[in-house]
């Protein structure tokens, strides 16, 4: 049996095989560049009156395609067809239903390399971590498929009170879910939940963010290829103001999945408690995750650790390390190993194997980037490594901006509270690691966090006291970063999301069925 490729284990003797897979992919996608693609509902394309083009950050020169700027009669008729195709699809055996479910994985999985490669043009994001988001929404769609299977279908017979008496419970499908996917994860974050609502029997209608429509075609595509019914899964593309909106608005819709901004998850929030009747809501808002540094620490693995988890994925993670606390006696060592290794990663085009750091998403992040900067300086702080957008051709064609290291600002500086989904991340001192776990909790985020120190007391007061749903002590691999399904459940406190239940975790697939409670007398 092949290893398990996830973030955390891409290397080894797999590598090879890897590189020599995505080089031939990484040449064959550009024949599909250029093209025009539909709305799909009910199955069947769908032309818009205007559309928009979808340019590849690594360089805006190259179309890798146009796209539908969808409107809300678009999704009216997309959540129609859906409404319209679920009492066929929830009425389906759910052993059926898995069959249709775990096709999608499979096909998934068998277009592996060329998803990979359209990634890395799309979203700029380095070879391992396009391989990782594509295996990962194979294992996510898996993964819910077994839960069900391995709880019979969520069929649960329960206590009676007295003879002739049958009690059941049930788990329910709700009818129409409405996927509202993000750029950084286009594939793991669209595939996983529309996965684990079609598994449980509701049907979907999926929009993805307007910089990555083209993985939310391919996906869209695979469905197809996967022969579930039509109006099961519907696509649709264009602004969140409309599609985005009409999503939110349409009384079709009985339950909405969003990852995004605190601030459109916050709306999203309270527009729903104004409902005369309210749906369920699977809601992720992003990070400002820490990682402490104890005296005892192991300083290799942990900056490794910082370093991966603060600029993988140029820092366009909700669950990027964008803040460091250190306790003084080994703050310098520290600090000068993370900055040596963060001075040698390679920034360049994504695509070729020994680049590390990309591309950001669009011209809006580099803005964000910069404004960061500025106001980091004229506030007393230090760069330490970074800083700069880069512009040295051919780069000045995208979106490139240096790995960034900020040192000599104050912990209430707002730097550290504010999510930025950009390559940045604060150093602090601290005395003790109980002030440093008070510092990070000192936020309205609680997504994700890390420790390293060889003191078993530390590490057990961190998980005691962490106000974080995702939590890692003395990982190499990423400190605050890398969760895969069925392994590490991801999902955040306050005001990180709205459930308290982790995506791959043993507890989200039920979220988007009910619970019915049967009794019968005989």
């Amino acid at each position: 049996m092949a290893p398990k490729i996830t973030y955390a284990t891409l290397g080894g003797d797999q590598l090879e095989d890897l590189h020599r897979e995505l080089d031939q992919a990484i040449a064959r996608v550009p024949e599909l560049f250029g093209r025009a693609h539909p709305i799909s509902i009910n199955g069947q394309p769908v032309f818009a009156e205007q559309q928009f083009e979808d340019r590849s950050p690594i360089d805006t020169s190259i179309v890798l395609g146009t796209f539908q700027t969808g409107t809300r009669e678009h999704v009216k008729n997309a959540v129609a067809s859906a409404r319209a195709a679920f009492p066929a699809w929830s009425a389906l055996p759910w052993q059926q239903r898995l069959v249709y479910v775990r096709r999608i994985a499979d096909r998934i999985r068998k277009h592996r390399w060329n998803l990979s490669a359209l990634m890395g043009y799309e979203v700029g994001k380095n070879r391992l971590e396009c391989v990782g988001d594509v295996e990962e929404s194979a294992d996510l769609i898996s993964y819910y498929c077994d839960r069900i299977e391995s709880h019979g279908g969520f069929v649960e017979k329960m206590g009676v009170l007295g003879p002739g008496e049958e009690n059941v419970s049930v788990l329910r499908p709700y009818g129409v879910w409405a996927v509202i996917a993000p750029f950084n994860f286009p594939l793991a974050l669209a595939a996983g939940p529309a996965g684990g609502a079609l598994a449980s029997g509701n049907t979907v209608v999926f929009k993805p963010a307007s910089d990555t429509p083209f993985l939310g075609a391919r996906l869209n595509e695979i469905v197809i290829e996967a022969g579930l019914p039509r109006g099961v899964f519907n696509f649709v593309t264009g602004p969140g103001s409309t599609v985005g909106q009409e999503l939110v608005d349409n009384d079709g819709i009985d339950g909405i999945v969003f990852t995004g901004s605190k601030a459109v998850g916050l709306k999203l929030m309270r527009d729903n408690a104004a409902r005369p009747v309210p749906r369920p809501l699977i809601i992720e808002m992003g990070g400002k995750n820490p990682a402490i540094i104890a005296s005892t620490a192991d300083l290799d693995k942990a900056s490794d650790g910082v370093m991966r988890s603060a600029f993988g994925a140029q820092g366009q993670k909700c669950s990027a390390c964008s803040r460091v606390y250190i306790q003084k006696d080994v703050r310098s060592k520290f600090v000068a190993m993370l900055v040596d290794k963060t001075r040698r990663l390679k920034i360049g085009n994504p695509l070729e194997r020994n680049v590390w750091l990309g591309p950001v998403i669009n011209e809006a992040a580099v803005n964000t980037y910069l404004s960061a900067i500025d106001r980091a300086t004229k506030d007393g702080g230090k760069i330490l490594v970074g800083g700069k957008r880069v512009t040295t051709p051919p780069l000045d064609r995208g979106y490139f901006v240096e790995p960034t290291i900020i040192d000599g600002l104050p912990a209430s500086h707002p730097l550290f509270s504010e999510e930025l989904f950009v390559p940045i991340t604060v150093l602090a001192d601290i005395m003790t690691v109980d002030e440093a776990i008070e510092l990070a909790n000192r936020t309205e985020y609680g997504l994700t966090a890390g420790i390293y120190s060889e003191n078993e007391n530390e590490v057990k007061q961190f998980f005691d006291r962490i106000q974080a749903g995702v939590t890692y002590a003395n990982r190499r691999a990423g400190a605050t970063t890398g969760a895969w399904p069925g392994v590490n459940p991801f999902g955040g406190w306050k005001a990180s999301g709205s459930t308290g239940r982790g995506t791959g975790g043993p507890y989200y697939v039920q979220q988007f069925m009910r619970e019915q409670s049967r009794v019968r007398i005989r």
